[in-house]
């Protein structure tokens, strides 16, 4: 997955809590290919005239800033693609649900938890000035407004390493590439039935 280091770019304002994951895939959309890309089926059902992600002023936004208890309800991996596909590659919220947040992590899309009141004031700072951009600093782990004020967030070590790293489960997996292959050569002496295509006692 693509690095997270540092992101300046729009921000889109979204003022509804409990954002939950069928909200931001509906179900029936889970049946078409990852390949053909999420992007389109985002927020598919709320689109109604108005809705912020379609406003010309929030085109190209890659934050979104929204209310609490984002990506709430069932542990649809598919609501993350939907974001990233969509362009997103920040989510400012005062709470997620865990397994979204998990799911986020894991898909380079970096979910910013703030103060209730710190993440309604940036939405409002959004709202009276359509366009404006946020920076995303990953490293100082802070997240700056159009105002101008740095807001500190918090994030597990781990998860902030993974993301800066571009690093998905495969690739953690592979870092112990070495590893893997002395296991399967000494595996492979030890019992070489289990070896496709190898006949024990047969040279």
């Amino acid at each position: 997955m693509d690095p997270f280091v540092t992101l300046t770019a729009p921000a889109v304002p979204l003022d509804i809590a409990n954002i939950d994951t069928d909200q931001l895939l509906p179900a029936r959309f889970l049946k078409k290919p990852r390949s053909a890309g999420y992007g389109n089926f985002l927020f598919h059902d709320e689109r109604k005239p108005g809705f912020p992600l379609d406003e010309p002023a929030y085109s190209g936004a890659r934050v979104l800033v929204s209310d609490r208890n984002f990506g709430c309800g069932s542990s649809r991996e598919g609501a993350v693609y939907a974001l990233v596909d969509g362009g997103f590659r920040c989510v400012v919220a005062p709470s997620f649900g865990d397994i979204f947040a998990a799911n986020a992590a894991k898909n380079g899309l970096l979910t910013v938890t703030l103060p209730e009141d710190a993440v309604a004031a940036l939405r409002r700072q959004l709202q009276e000035a359509p366009g404006a951009t946020v920076t995303v600093d990953l490293p100082a782990q802070t997240l700056t407004g159009p105002d101008g004020r740095p807001l500190p967030f918090a994030i597990d070590p781990f998860k902030k390493e993974c993301l800066i790293e571009g690093l998905d489960d495969v690739a953690l997996t592979l870092r112990h590439q070495d590893a893997i292959d002395l296991f399967d050569q000494r595996d492979a002496e030890r019992r070489p039935w289990v070896v496709p295509g190898v006949v024990p006692g047969v040279a």
